[in-house]
This record gives structure tokens, C-alpha cells and sequence, in this order.
């Protein structure tokens, strides 16, 4: 029998090379049954791993789990999609971090629902690629649809558009480089223009002039895949000017004023101002009507990495967001508040013009001819070619429980966070920055009432931490605040209790009161 003519569903191996057809394992019409046994094979594994999950984190160290991933021979197959499955149990499953156990509570990282679930199957076994509309079709209209949906959420207005990308950073790194483009595209026009020269110079300014003075203006709590992008575009992260805030962890918007006239003042050209709607470690959203007026008035693109905050959207917070409908690209993360698996992020920009500094056309692919017949290529808008269909989560998402439903749940979250935040502050064991405007608590436990031993207080954070990820009965992330070592709740998970929180601050406590049992107790000072 041929190759090509042999059953799916027969084992004997092919020709001349003692192992299993390998054309058996390709998904098509002959294979239809293969797959969707093998496919809920793995679904009822990982189901029932979810079911029976206990605690967050088996505590593996990476001494531990490091032979055993080392150990697989991957020039043998195992030629048994069962025993692969076995397999997996051992080197991933078993000891993975789960997101959806209660008390995970450490990174932006949220459980998922399960229409996304299904959309995640769907595109997978399709495996459309979006970047052109004839490797995609459908999937096109329903990424742009959802980009449409998106603006109008945020009030764009009617020139927006945007991509969906691989994440934040991505979607930074984007804005970043159409704000830096814009801002060359001005100041050469500016600068060239004899009317507007008062020097009366006859060389020609270049974009190589232009470049070394841009400057990115963003929060000092921003997040750093600001000072990457600049990196990454050729300014350098010294471009970056970080902007003062106040107790609140938001960007104050005198210190902008500043900085912004200190740029005019010395020459340099402020190509973007980065507020941030949700920053990483306090999920602060800094004053956006503010910010907007100082951009305004500067003629300076505004970007909102709104990544975290972006499930203000849906959200009877809404109003937290005022402000957003005035910037010039917009990031947001649906894998973060949307609930949606990773990867599903976008970018949007207010005019879809902006776009062009990211389109190139190759005759293979997206040739201008069909750019003049209207034929929507989204590698035109994108930094990426080949490109997953992960807009089609978030729409099965949205279909089957709405816009409303994802805003429940994220307004949830954001109550547990206030709940929390009142207990740790009614709790003389700890000590809170600052009262939470989203989803996120940055604390420390208190070794002493009058904090004699500040190294002490750092030391025995950092214990904590790493005591309670080891044992697996919680997780919980770690920051740097004013040079002190803290720790950080971040909540994104519906199913987490005010108990539960209770709970990991009490372990917090028990591990930070043995490392402080085989400790000498620090004397006060003279001035105490």
C-alpha cells in the first residue's frame, strides 16, 4: 500500500524506515478522527490536572526539574500520542505555575475563560495566518472588526485603527516607533521650511540631525519596555526622561510641564509622552486630561499604555480612564483584564495614517497593486509578518458573554484589591503604599514596629517570598520601592477570597517569624 493511500487509523510503520508514518500525524480530512481523539485526550488530562490542583506551585527547584527535562532523548519519539501525554506530566504539568488557583497572586498573569479556550483550539487547528487577506479571509474582517470595537471603547473616533500584537511590549515598541516617525516627519518640515527658519540656513536639516535630540517623557514607575523601545529604535534609553510622581505613584503633571519646557528650552524634541493606565507594580493611572493638555499644547503624541487598565473599558470604572479618547496610540493587553489566554494584545492609533511608517510591500506578498483595490492586508499596519489569528478569542469571548460579563468580573477583582488593601492597613504586621486605584497591593512585613533594622526589613521580605514560593501554598511577586525590598499582590482572579488573602498574609508572617526566630534582635538606637 502507498504511503499517500494508507488509513489514518493504521499503525504499521512505513517503508523502509521502521517508525510510524509521519503522514498520519498531519491534521487534514483523513485524519479528522485522529485528531479529535488526541485532542480530547489532552483536554480531559488537563482538565482533570485543573480539577484536582491544590495549591498554586509544587515548590520544584530548577536543581530539581532540570534532569528530568534534561533526560529526554529527542531523537526517540515515543510514537504514542498517550505516552507523550505521560510524559508531559512529568516534565511540565505536574510542576507548572497555574494561574487559575486562588492564590496565585503575584504576576499580571489572569485565568482565562473558556469560550477563549475554544477560540485557542479553533485557530490553532486552522492556523490562519492574518498578515494577508488571502491567507486569512474572514479572520481579517474579524480582527479589524474587534480593532473598530476597541477604539470606539476607547473614542478614537472615526480615523482610528490598529493591530493586534503579541503583547505590551510589542505594542509599545510600535507606538513608539510611529511617534518617533511622526516626530522627524514635523521637525524636518519644521526646520527645512525657510519661513520658519530664523537663521536663514541653506543646509538641509536631516533625519540624522533629528534623531539624537528626540526625547520619550514617561513615568518613573512606567514600565520599562519604554527604555527597550528606545533602545531598539536607535535613541538609546537615555532618551527617556523619567517623570516624577507624587505618593500616589501617578505622573505628576507639573514635573511634565517641566521637563517639557526644559526640552523646548534646550533644543530637543519631546516626540512622545507616556502616561500609563495601570502601571505594573501600583496599578496607577495617571491624570490623562492633564497629560493631554500639556500634549496639546506642546504638539507632542501621546501614548497611553493602558496594558493593565484596558479592562477599564468594559468596567463600571470606566470613568478612571477619562482622558484615554484624547491620545494618539493606545496599548492594550486582553490577556491581562480581558481574561483572554496569551498572547492577545493590541495597539490602536488615532489616525490610521500613523500606519504608513510601518507598511513596506513585497511583490509575494502585499503588493501596492492591491493596497489601490482595497484589499485589507494587515501586515500593512503590522511589525510582524506571519502573525496568529488571536483576535478570534476575544471575539468568541465577546459573543458568548459580552462585553458586560468581562467587566464583571475585572470590577470584581478590583473590590477584592480595596477589601485587601483595608486589611493590611488595619494590620500592624504590615505596612501599604498606597491605597490601590485597580487590581494591585505593594506591602512589607513589619520585622519591628519602629523599623530600627532597615536591612533586616529587606531581608527577611525576601525570605518570605522565597520561603512561600518554595512550599507552594501561595505566590506572591516582590518589588523595589525608595531602594526598600517589597512585596506585591496582584489580583486578577475572580475566585480569590478576602480569606485568601488572609490566608497568604498570615503564611507572609509565619515564615518572616522563623527567619526573625534565628536572628539576633537589633537594639535601638540612642535616638529611639
Amino acid at each position: 500500500m502507498s504511503p499517500l493511500a494508507r488509513s489514518a487509523e493504521d499503525p504499521s510503520p512505513a517503508a523502509g524506515t521502521g517508525t510510524p508514518d509521519s503522514r498520519s500525524q498531519l491534521f487534514n480530512n483523513s485524519t479528522a478522527e485522529r485528531y479529535r481523539r488526541s485532542v480530547a485526550d489532552g483536554v480531559d488530562r488537563i482538565a482533570d490536572k485543573i480539577s484536582r490542583t491544590e495549591r498554586p506551585f509544587t515548590g520544584v527547584t530548577v536543581d530539581g526539574l532540570t534532569p528530568t527535562v534534561a533526560g529526554i532523548d529527542l531523537e526517540q519519539p515515543l510514537h504514542d500520542p498517550a505516552a507523550a501525554l505521560d510524559e508531559l506530566e512529568e516534565v511540565y504539568l505536574r510542576d507548572a505555575v497555574y494561574f487559575h488557583h486562588p492564590r496565585y497572586l503575584a504576576h499580571l498573569n489572569c485565568p482565562v475563560v473558556i469560550p477563549a479556550l475554544v477560540g485557542e483550539a479553533v485557530l490553532s487547528a486552522v492556523n490562519s495566518s492574518l498578515d494577508t487577506w488571502d491567507q486569512s479571509a474572514g479572520g481579517t474582517l474579524i480582527e479589524r472588526r474587534l480593532i473598530d470595537w476597541t477604539a470606539r471603547r476607547i473614542g478614537l473616533g472615526e480615523r482610528a485603527d490598529g493591530i493586534f500584537t503579541s503583547g505590551g511590549t510589542q505594542s509599545n515598541l510600535q507606538a513608539m516607533l510611529l511617534a518617533r516617525d511622526e516626530a522627524c516627519r514635523t521637525a524636518l518640515a519644521r526646520e527645512n521650511d525657510p519661513d520658519t527658519d530664523p537663521q536663514g540656513a541653506t543646509t538641509p536639516v536631516r533625519r540624522t540631525d533629528i534623531l539624537p535630540r528626540l526625547r520619550i517623557l514617561a513615568s518613573q514607575v512606567g514600565h520599562f519596555s519604554i527604555e527597550k523601545a528606545a533602545t531598539l529604535l536607535g535613541l538609546g534609553a537615555e532618551a527617556v526622561i523619567a517623570v516624577p510622581c507624587g505618593p500616589d505613584k501617578r505622573m505628576r503633571a507639573d514635573a511634565l510641564a517641566d521637563e517639557l519646557a526644559r526640552c523646548a528650552a534646550e533644543g530637543l524634541i519631546p516626540m512622545a509622552v507616556v502616561a500609563t493606565a495601570g502601571t505594573t507594580d501600583f496599578g496607577s493611572i495617571d491624570p490623562l486630561p492633564e497629560i493631554a493638555d500639556l500634549c496639546t499644547q506642546y504638539g507632542t503624541w501621546l501614548h497611553v499604555d493602558a496594558a493593565y487598565g484596558c479592562g477599564l473599558l468594559v468596567s463600571r470604572r470606566r470613568a478612571l480612564l477619562d482622558g484615554i479618547e484624547r491620545a494618539d496610540s493606545v496599548t492594550v493587553d486582553y490577556h491581562k483584564s480581558f481574561f483572554q489566554p496569551v498572547s492577545s494584545s493590541a495597539v490602536l492609533v488615532r489616525d490610521h495614517a500613523t500606519l504608513r511608517h510601518v507598511t513596506y510591500h513585497a511583490d509575494y506578498l502585499n503588493p501596492a497593486r492591491m493596497a489601490e483595490r482595497r484589499i485589507p492586508n494587515q501586515v500593512d499596519k503590522s511589525i510582524q509578518t506571519t502573525r496568529r489569528f488571536d483576535a478570534l478569542k476575544l471575539w468568541l469571548t465577546l459573543r458568548t458573554m459580552g462585553a458586560d460579563g468581562i467587566g464583571e468580573l475585572f470590577d470584581e477583582v478590583i473590590d477584592r484589591a480595596a477589601d485587601a488593601w483595608k486589611l493590611l492597613d488595619d494590620d500592624p504586621r504590615f505596612e501599604v503604599v498606597v491605597e490601590p486605584q485597580l487590581s494591585t497591593l505593594v506591602f512589607r512585613y513589619l520585622p519591628y514596629a519602629d523599623d530600627r533594622d532597615p536591612v533586616l526589613s529587606d531581608e527577611v521580605n525576601l525570605h518570605a517570598r522565597e520561603a512561600l514560593f518554595a512550599s507552594g501554598d501561595a505566590i506572591v511577586a516582590g518589588t523595589v520601592v525608595d531602594g526598600r525590598h517589597y512585596l506585591k499582590f496582584t489580583l486578577l482572579n475572580p475566585e480569590t477570597t478576602l480569606a485568601d488573602i488572609a490566608t497568604v498574609l498570615d503564611l507572609i508572617a509565619e515564615h518572616a517569624g522563623s527567619y526573625l526566630a534565628e536572628r539576633p534582635v537589633p537594639a535601638l538606637s540612642a535616638a529611639s
